[in-house]
């Protein structure tokens, strides 16, 4: 018997349409219809997978069915994506073969979900591991990144892709990810400075304004209010079910984990901070005196704030927005713009801005996630692009996207006759020729070089002359008139004279998924996407390095007067590219359906399907794999599950398998023309056979259920009773033992208790006797106690009145000896009165004959004078006892007498002030000159790392020698010497940081007045010279390491190679001096020296994050630098105490 489930196993509808019987529209919908409606979204043609979108969360991407689907054949389980995503993996891993999945659909129908669940499968069914599961991690996390910057919300969908992806997942021979690339088509990037109504722009504007924090948005100078700005629509700026702050952070942490520096988020935000501004810059008319109009900026705050979050000055920019310069050879023409064309410069300069970002962020994606071996990787590629759309108003946009559509249509059916084709030839099943539409046609009407659309869109473009989209139109009017799949009211074609559904402005083209009217404003300006170069070059000259990188078109250097390639030519080569990239990989196919316009869950609109089933050719899908074999199985997984049906092969067949379906099929009576054997399977013509096969088949499975609950139903009964028949032999031994035991106990116990009865009667009898015996004696000690007793407390009685009589006459005599102590103390106590009395009247009395008598000699201010007098003598007495106690010499000491009185606080403060100043003159006269400068270079050192540099206080006891190597003295350093003609400041060794490893290497590090020299340590020779001038900055960490990078000017001749990356002992020395030097230079400005965990350096074109924590290094006590990645050096510095 089969133990596994199969396609054809408990089905709703049909799970494959190549099975479905009779083959219609009708009945093509109703089985969808079927399906969807028991949740069962998945559905098969032959090999291709049809998903139609549930607009809500279905159990079935859950870990187990991960684990279900994972290597098992691909009708051996119901349809699911899942089994799509293994049979492409298992591909690709087991047999070597490249493989590609497209994703296609209309807006809305699932198609970035449907890669998402692709990528996700493959990631859990792959190898673990530190690095594999980091690669994972990376590609999983790009999508949220790419989904904020390039996904919007449409009337048709919540989160709609407005751009094409195409993602290469490279693998190594065991089927681990080793990394991934990423290609981007056709950003939607009008979506920028304006959306339909009921639309948004895209989602990271909204996102950053909602999950930003407050520090965030006032660094971007922006408000959380989303109605102050103009490329933002109010009326849907919030999406029901979308949390768009949750969403912010989820990017940041994706950014993080993708491989974004913290310096290039902050870059990223501040970009689309300044596409926002840029948005809400209006323009006025000005008159000039010659009468022409020139267009000026309203509000000059916004245009402001904008320069600065850039670093562009502001005059340059709104020069831009007013001037337009026009090269030609060596002549320039500057021409003033008025407001419309003013307006158009501003939008034209969002959209190249944010489509450059995004094509940026795509190449740092990249950059982060590619595979970093060089050997052959396998290559899976996913395609999710956008559908085929047909609006109300079709534009340039449209075209070009329908344009793409029809080519991936195209090797659509070419890859799928293709391989059906080359399975009959490899099965030795003999090949007819199917009648399919072909759309090469439309194809060539749209892509030929000659009289193609898009090459006489381009030929327009570049014509000399007056173009505009009417001209386009009149060519496109007499070139195309004749052809079948074009139609134009103005063509030479009589027949849509009088079209009315035609407008005059339009043309229609006939594409295989239906009639499309294309709305020809805008054509032209679309396709040409120019920017002013006035524009280029203002954003060039932005003090900020990713601007630079964006518009490398604005260097003085680079300018170029042939004009760019046109929107139209570059996008036909990128689908051209992409073509041939499909052709050398084996296809797999997502066919995306939207049940309804409503985004809701459980109704299907028959109306809708149908004209995606139309478009999508499913139903000429199905009739291609039904034109030779509706079905097709390898001959073990036939027998395995029709054996069965026949006795000879049933239960085991021991022959070859085809064998065994060849006995199966003549016992059976299938006719001959219902089927034929390929080498490896056996290929079914009517899918009426295949039901017939398993109708028998699940009448078989009854009957043979029937017999195996027969025969378990007997055998349990059987069991149930030897079970019974043992269990009751075992209850009688155990009861009979039980009994005996019970009786056994009864005898035991009786026993026991006539036992116990006589022993107590015996020991009650003696214990009578003892008591009697025990109490006559008691009896004599007790009366003799007695009689003891009252002759004590007799003589007690007796002492005790004696000491009471002796007591009395005591108390007696101490009361009165207390009464005639307290007379005497009144008596004294008033005789004290008296006197005092006495003396108080005759000190008043002295007191007045002395003031009547001083009154005779001493004028009226007398007191004022012996005032002063008094304290001119305490000041006095002050100074004195001053000298006497003043502290040592030494300025460390903080020793200082006391104050006597609290009116002399202020000078006695003063006056230790100018003592220590005093005193710190006479110490520093005593210092030499080389003295005074190993000081000042403490003092300087102090200034810049105290508090900042945990490394910083264990330099302070050492000396600042400067020459630690004695260049001028050692004779091993001779020719080094000589090399260097100015006098060395420092001589040291120290080691240079390898970018590839972390390693250091030793090397010679001089100082001299004008340039840092490192040298080789073995043979002197001089690696680099580096003047002081090219310096721009020294960056440290805060640890106690010695790890520092020496920064080097842009542009710069010693820039070349890039900084330098250095560790030495005598970090804080070397800095230091590095810094006076500087300083004392008057021809610059003082050496930046930066001190955080985290700073960048640049290698040659690379720019490395260098990043300091605390851990157990490598190399004992010591700091060591490890590479993590391409772009982190991690240094790990040891905890200190």
């Amino acid at each position: 018997m089969e133990g596994k489930a199969s396609l054809l196993d408990n089905m709703i509808g049909v799970g494959d349409m190549v099975l479905l019987e009779p083959l219609s529209e009708d009945s093509f919908l109703e089985n969808l219809k079927k399906r969807f409606d028991h949740n069962e979204i998945y559905t098969y043609i032959g090999s291709v997978v049809i998903s139609v979108n549930p607009y809500r969360s279905l159990p079935i991407y859950t870990p187990e069915k991960v684990e279900e689907y994972r290597n098992r054949n691909f009708y051996e389980l119901s349809p699911h994506i899942y089994a799509l995503a293994d049979e492409a993996y298992r591909s690709l891993r087991d047999q070597d073969k490249d493989q590609c999945i497209l994703i296609t659909g209309e807006s809305g129908a699932g198609k970035t979900e449907a890669s998402k669940l692709v990528m996700s499968y493959v990631a859990a069914v792959c190898g673990k591991g530190q690095e594999v599961n980091k690669v994972k991690e990376q590609l999983l996390q790009s999508n949220p990144v790419l989904e904020a910057f390039g996904n919007a919300k449409t009337v048709r969908n919540d989160n709609s892709s407005r751009f094409g992806k195409y993602m290469d997942i490279e693998f190594d021979f065991k089927g681990d990810p080793l990394g991934g690339v990423i290609s981007n088509y056709l950003l939607e990037k009008s979506r920028v400075v304006k959306q339909p109504r009921g639309e948004r722009n895209f989602h990271v504007f909204y996102q950053l304004l909602s999950g930003a924090s407050d520090e965030t948005l006032k660094k971007l100078k922006l408000d959380r209010d989303v109605s102050k700005y103009n490329y933002l629509c109010l009326d849907s700026a919030s999406v029901s079910g979308v949390d768009d702050a949750a969403n912010f952070r989820t990017v940041r942490n994706a950014m993080q984990i993708v491989g974004f520096m913290e310096d290039e988020v902050q870059s990223v935000l501040q970009l689309v901070a300044a596409v926002l501004k840029l948005g809400n810059i209006e323009f006025k008319p000005e008159s000039r005196s010659n009468g022409l109009d020139e267009s000026r900026v309203k509000d000059k705050n916004d245009l402001k704030e904008m320069c600065e979050l850039l670093g562009i000055e502001q005059s340059v920019l709104e020069r831009a927005f007013s001037y337009r310069t026009v090269e030609a050879k060596s002549e320039k023409v500057s021409t003033t713009l008025n407001v419309a064309q003013a307006y158009y410069a501003r939008d034209a300069l969002a959209k190249n801005l944010y489509s450059r970002l995004f094509s940026w962020m795509v190449t740092r994606i990249n950059g982060s996630i590619k595979a970093q071996a060089k050997t052959r990787h396998k290559v899976m590629g996913v395609l999710d692009i956008y559908g085929f759309e047909i609006f109300e108003d079709n534009s340039f946009e449209q075209f070009i996207i329908n344009y793409c559509n029809e080519k991936l249509q195209q090797i659509f059916i070419e890859l799928t006759l293709r391989e059906e084709q080359e399975e009959y030839i490899r099965e030795g099943i003999e090949w007819t020729n199917i009648e399919y539409f072909n759309n090469a046609v439309i194809c060539d009407l749209m892509e030929n070089n000659q009289n193609g659309i898009l090459a006489m869109l381009d030929e327009e473009c570049l014509r000399p002359g007056t173009v505009t989209d009417e001209t386009f139109l009149d060519k496109l009017n007499t070139i195309c008139a004749e052809h079948q799949h074009f139609e134009s009211r103005l063509s030479k074609n009589s027949k849509f004279l009088t079209d009315h559904s035609l407008p005059h402005n339009c043309f229609r083209i006939q594409h295989y998924a239906g009639k499309v009217l294309y709305r020809v404003e805008g054509f032209v300006d679309k396709n040409n996407d120019l920017l002013y170069r006035d524009l280029s070059q203002a954003m060039y000259k932005a003090n900020h390095n990713l601007i630079k990188q964006l518009f490398p078109e604005g260097s003085p250097a680079k300018i170029n007067l042939k004009r760019p390639p046109t929107a139209g030519f570059q996008f036909k080569a990128s689908v051209g590219t992409l073509m041939r990239n499909l052709q050398t990989k084996n296809p797999n196919y997502i066919r995306c359906i939207k049940p309804n316009d409503k985004k809701a869950s459980h109704i299907f609109t028959e109306s809708l399907v149908c004209h995606q089933v139309r478009y999508l050719g499913l139903m000429e899908n199905v009739r291609v794999r039904r034109a030779g074999y509706a079905f097709r199985q390898a001959y073990e997984a036939c027998l395995e599950r029709y054996k069965m049906l026949c006795k000879k092969t049933w239960p085991h067949w021991k022959g070859p398998a085809r064998q065994g379906v060849e006995v199966l099929m003549a016992d059976l009576k299938v006719p001959p023309e219902e089927y034929s054997y390929g080498r490896s399977k056996i290929f079914i013509r009517n899918p009426r056979t295949l039901f017939f096969l398993e109708e028998r088949r699940r009448q078989c499975l009854q009957d043979l259920a029937a017999l195996i609950q027969k025969i378990y139903r007997g055998w349990k009964c059987r069991r149930q009773f030897l079970l019974m028949k043992k269990s009751q032999v075992v209850v009688a031994a155990w009861y009979r033992r039980y009994a005996q035991e019970k009786k056994y106990k009864k005898i035991k116990h009786a026993t026991t208790v006539m036992q116990s009865y006589a022993r107590g009667w015996q020991a009650r009898k003696l214990l009578r006797q003892l008591k009697h015996q025990k109490r006559c004696e008691e009896a004599a000690t007790t009366i003799a106690a007695y009689w003891h007793g009252t002759q004590a407390r007799m003589e007690l009685r007796r002492l005790k009145e004696e000491v009471r009589n002796k007591h009395a006459v005591t108390v007696i005599w101490a009361y009165w000896q207390g009464t005639k102590a307290r007379r005497e103390l009144r008596r004294l106590k008033e005789e004290a009165r008296r006197k005092h009395a006495v003396a108080v009247i005759w000190a008043y009395w002295q007191g007045l004959k002395v003031r009547r008598e001083y009154r005779k000699f001493f004028r009226a201010n007398a007191g004022r004078k012996i005032y002063n007098f008094t304290v001119q003598r305490i000041i006095q007495k002050y100074f004195l006892n001053l000298r006497k106690n003043l502290p040592s010499m030494s300025p460390i000491d903080k020793s200082w007498p006391t104050r006597p009185y609290s009116f002399l606080d202020g000078v006695h403060t003063e006056l230790r002030r100018i003592f220590h100043l005093w005193r710190c003159k006479k110490y520093r006269s005593q210092f030499t000159e080389e003295k005074k400068a190993v000081y000042e270079e403490k003092l300087e050192a102090s200034e810049l790392f105290k508090d900042k540099k945990a490394l910083y206080p264990s330099s302070v006891s050492q000396s600042f020698k400067g020459d630690y190597l004695e260049i001028n003295k050692n004779p091993k350093y001779q020719k080094l010497h000589s090399a260097v003609d100015e006098k060395v400041l420092l001589a040291d060794t120290i080691s240079k940081i390898n970018r590839a490893n972390g390693k250091g290497t030793p090397r010679i590090f001089l100082l001299t007045k004008k340039s840092v020299v490192l040298a080789d340590q073995k043979t002197g020779q001089v690696k680099a010279s580096v003047p002081l001038l090219d310096l721009a900055s020294v960056s440290v960490s805060k640890q106690s390491d010695g790890f520092f990078a020496l920064k080097l000017k842009e542009g710069s001749a010693s820039a070349v190679k890039g900084d330098f990356l250095l560790s030495s002992e005598r970090l804080i020395e070397i800095i230091t001096k590095l810094y006076r030097l500087s300083a004392a230079n008057a021809e610059r400005v003082p050496l930046s020296v930066d001190i955080s965990d985290e700073f960048l350096v640049q290698f040659k074109n690379d720019k490395v994050c260098v990043k300091f924590i605390q851990g157990s290094p490598r190399n004992g006590n010591s700091a060591s630098c490890k590479r993590k990645n391409n772009r982190l050096l991690e240094v790990s510095v040891p905890s200190t105490p």
